[in-house]
């Protein structure tokens, strides 16, 4: 506990604004990230591109400038990918609808050639915090399907393991966890009346799923991202 307590102390001085530390026997260092570098971390996947992560091997990941990696000529679509696939053009579909009903405001609802796909103009950022500074999204759906986003960039950014990922599992995991929260996590109807920012932010979570979807269809996979089914 004393060797623990030494290195947590040091870690604290160092990232104590990413990390909370506790110290349980016999010894044991549990860090949580802070609600704030969630907060920031989601909003990077949202506006920001997947290219920093992708391999350089990979003949996908590496198109030239202007390359559209979405396009509307159709593709097969394997069983397999089906629900990934339809999950993805889900994610859009409720982003535009959003867009068209003035909860969130787009500058191009749709951009095949950007870095990002999406180019929120309000609200920027997206309000992920309460006015205490904590999450919004606490229900058990949220945080699973913000737990499965950390997994697929963790297997995306890590080389070391990238090479053994089984990623049409990965894109299903991550699809099945997006199913479970569009059921029992509204943005419509009472939601959007009452609790705008609760709205906004579970839209977030809508283009950040969508973004690590298009990547693991195109980028991984091989296969079409589609914008509407």
């Amino acid at each position: 506990m004393e060797l623990a307590s030494a290195i947590a102390s040091d870690l604290l001085r160092t990232c104590g604004d990413v990390f909370t530390i506790q110290i349980v026997p016999p010894g044991w260092i549990h860090f949580e990230l802070t609600h704030s570098t969630l907060a920031t971390w989601l909003q990077s996947i949202v506006v920001e591109s997947l290219g920093k992560g992708r391999e350089q091997g990979d003949e996908r990941d590496e198109g030239g400038e202007g390359e559209e990696l979405i396009t509307n000529a159709p593709c097969p679509m394997p069983n397999s990918l089906f629900a990934v696939q339809h999950a993805h053009a889900r994610c859009c579909s409720l982003v535009l609808l959003a867009h068209r009903e003035g909860l969130i405001k787009l500058k191009q609802p749709v951009t095949n050639t950007s870095p990002s796909f999406w180019d929120v103009i309000s609200p920027n950022p997206l309000p992920w915090l309460n006015c205490d500074q904590t999450l919004r999204l606490n229900h058990p759906d949220e945080r699973r399907l913000i737990s499965e986003l950390i997994q697929v960039v963790d297997s995306i950014e890590c080389r070391d393991i990238s090479g053994s990922v089984k990623w049409e599992k990965v894109a299903l995991n991550l699809s099945q966890a997006f199913e479970n929260f569009w059921c029992n996590c509204r943005i419509w109807g009472k939601v959007k009346i009452t609790l705008p920012e609760l709205a906004q932010a579970r839209l977030g979570l809508l283009m950040a799923t969508q973004s690590l979807l298009r990547y693991l269809l195109e980028g991984k996979l091989g296969v079409f991202a589609p914008l509407e089914l």
